[in-house]
């Protein structure tokens, strides 16, 4: 996979080489970009981190505007600013860990393109830059970089054939689908309620979730249903949802979420989540996810890490009592965080026990 993976990068950028560069998304309240291949197919998603929803570079003027006229609801109290970037990466990984295949693969990659945002400082010197390259050679042979800084955000592979789930669950109210293929599609959305339910996605609507469908007969693949967990910027939070909002999932109004979990997803994933091993296997691996970015902070990862836990507690729980999705929304909040032991002088060490404790603050408007 890194090398089909690197594949893909390097011809987006051959791409962009050729003039080939790529097209701002105009959805959402962040750039980002289709990355195409030299023949103008689009290879995959790119949103940098400085151009996030609150990102010194975002060039969608609403986020601005947002900030300041309405300080008071700026961002989301519950997660930490501008690690969008890592957020989408990490749910890459806790899909590929869990075995779900749900989220398209993403990684977290180095691209410049002039149709990415700069502020006018930065084009100024690639100008000069480029310019002295021209006019003295000598000169511009010293310069560590000619053209723009390249941007650090997450690139995740492109889905084909894939439209947005509101799109299908109407069509399948107005067109029941035959029973092997609606096992298909609980099994897929069950996948889906894990995932969000594991990393405490705060931004799952129906418009933010793909599914693709293919009439038994018009398609290759085995599958005639797939999901696809696209845009998951907005997980991994440091406490739970408790000031204005409850971010809630909008998938726990669908009739899906009325039906136990199948035997098919508890065999899939309660062995692993039931083990503590696993789930201090995955904590660390997204610790060395989390660490490479420049504003890491350890303390504010392990509250990160101690809500994941939380919900990895109940979620094995829900799946033991054969609970529903909307069940398991509705159990009572935990964190679940490592206990300090002994250190010397303010160095404080994080043991291998740990305390369960329910978070019982709610938001203002809360429908669960």
């Amino acid at each position: 996979f890194e090398f089909f993976f690197g594949d893909i990068i390097q011809r987006a950028e051959q791409a962009i080489e050729g003039g080939v560069f790529p097209e701002r998304i105009s959805q959402g309240s962040s750039g980002s970009y289709f990355v195409k291949d030299s023949k103008g197919k689009i290879l995959g998603v790119f949103k940098p981190k400085s151009e996030e929803p609150y990102g010194h570079l975002n060039p969608k003027w609403t986020k601005y505007f947002h900030k300041l006229c309405c300080p008071c609801c700026f961002g989301r109290g519950c997660l930490i600013p501008n690690q969008g970037y890592l957020s989408e990466v990490a749910a890459s990984l806790v899909d590929t860990r869990l075995g779900l295949g749900v989220v398209p693969k993403t990684k977290a990659v180095y691209l410049v393109s002039e149709t990415f945002h700069y502020n006018t400082i930065d084009r100024a010197k690639s100008r000069g830059k480029k310019y002295a390259l021209e006019m003295v050679p000598k000169v511009g042979r010293h310069f560590h970089r000619v053209g723009l800084p390249p941007k650090l955000g997450s690139f995740q592979l492109f889905v084909e054939g894939y439209h947005e789930a509101d799109y299908w669950l109407r069509r399948f109210e107005a067109e029941p689908l035959p029973e092997n293929i609606r096992k298909q599609l609980q099994s897929q959305f069950e996948r889906l309620v894990i995932l969000d339910y594991v990393i405490r996605n705060t931004d799952r609507g129906n418009d933010n979730w793909l599914i693709k469908y293919e009439k038994p007969g018009e398609g290759e693949g085995e599958k005639a249903i797939q999901i696809a967990a696209i845009d998951n910027g907005l997980a991994f939070p440091f406490k739970h949802p408790d000031e204005w909002r409850a971010y809630p999932f909008h998938w726990a109004c669908l009739p899906q979420a009325k039906v136990p979990f199948s035997q098919e997803t508890r065999e899939l994933v309660l062995s692993r989540l039931s083990d503590m091993n696993f789930v201090q296997d995955l904590c660390e691996d997204l610790y060395e996810l989390f660490m490479a970015d420049k504003g890491f902070d350890k303390t504010m990862f392990e509250r990160q890490m101690s809500v994941m836990r939380g919900q990895i507690l109940n979620l094995s729980q829900a799946l033991k009592d054969n609970k529903t999705p909307i069940q398991l929304v509705q159990m009572p909040r935990v964190v679940v965080e490592r206990r300090r032991t002994g250190g010397q002088g303010r160095v404080v060490t994080l043991g291998t026990a740990f305390t369960q404790t329910f978070h019982c603050k709610r938001p203002f408007f809360s429908s669960w």
